[in-house]
């Protein structure tokens, strides 16, 4: 989705189902353009500069969501992060986050921490983020709880930010339409006091919404189904899939949409949607759902609440 669209579907489930103002941080990963665009359109100018930050350790990929960047420095300190993503060196890693952590509005979240995105392996990825914390905890202020991931996944995380004396907070990671399955409840007014809230205060009060007890087959389903539908009605260039599915070209070192390889998708891709549009019947997610073991675990995970003080 396009930022602007994006930021009204979070912004829309918070306020219109559960009737309170909504304050939402969009993250892209390595990149703060969608935050900076949305800021130069009055209705969304307070939209908090946030980034998901690539952060290459010991052979694996973690992932550090990095809210509410201060607007004039953000370019500045975008550059020094990208510095690190590109190479890597270790040892200068707790300095960079010691000084995003000396910016006392800024928010520091170890996403999704228990997802070995790089199959470094089970057992080699927790030694891997055993040694991160161990070297930079102390410049983490939450651990998230992300709504794409089972709960079986984000129950360990619950289980280490426990260990860690880390509080939790919501993540979306949304790829598709459907707004996040988590949110944070809070009473502030600007996003600035939240991060206080966070950080200070060490409060942090997390809702899963209804979807989160959907099995995930039958949300993975559904987000494929989003990604390969058409919007007629999204800004010439991101109507067609292909338009918003990129890939690396090598010999510019940038991300060229799919759209760019050809004048119309491979006839056997045609043929892979169609099969993927099956699952989006009624009668096939009613099967998905009768044969997942997700439901009732997950539906576990609207009746438990966790607490982690500091």
């Amino acid at each position: 989705m396009a930022p602007r669209p994006a930021f009204e579907s979070e912004r829309n489930q918070i306020e219109n189902v559960l009737g309170v103002q909504g304050l939402v941080s969009l993250t892209d990963h390595d990149t703060i353009e969608a935050p900076m665009l949305l800021r130069v359109v009055p209705q969304t100018s307070h939209v908090p500069v946030s980034v998901e930050w690539s952060v290459p350790f010991e052979g694996a990929v973690l992932h550090l969501g990095i809210h509410n960047l201060p607007s004039l420095k953000a370019e500045a300190i975008m550059a020094e992060l990208a510095g690190y993503t590109e190479n890597p060196r270790e040892r200068e890693l707790p300095d960079l986050l010691a000084m995003l952590d000396d910016y006392p509005e800024v928010l520091i979240v170890f996403n999704h921490p228990r997802w070995d995105l790089n199959s470094t392996g089970a057992e080699r990825f927790r030694q891997i983020v055993d040694t991160f914390l161990k070297r930079n905890a102390g410049f983490l202020h939450a651990f998230e709880v992300n709504a794409t991931r089972s709960w079986g996944e984000n129950n360990q995380v619950v289980q280490l930010a426990s260990s860690w004396r880390k509080l939790l907070i919501s993540g979306g990671d949304r790829h598709g339409r459907e707004p996040s399955g988590a949110v944070n409840l809070t009473r502030c007014q600007t996003f600035a006091e939240f991060v206080c809230e966070i950080r200070r205060e060490q409060r942090s009060h997390l809702l899963m919404m209804p979807q989160y007890a959907e099995p995930q087959s039958i949300r993975i389903t559904r987000e494929l189904l989003d990604i390969i539908q058409e919007y007629p009605e999204y800004p010439v260039g991101s109507r067609r899939w292909d338009d918003r599915v990129f890939h690396h070209d090598p010999s510019t070192n940038s991300y060229r949409p799919l759209s760019s390889l050809w004048k119309a998708p491979p006839g056997f891709l045609k043929l892979i949607f169609s099969a993927i549009r099956l699952l989006g019947m009624p009668g096939v997610r009613r099967v998905l759902r009768e044969m997942s073991g997700d439901e009732d675990r997950m539906s576990m995970a609207l009746d438990r609440g966790y607490e982690v003080l500091s």
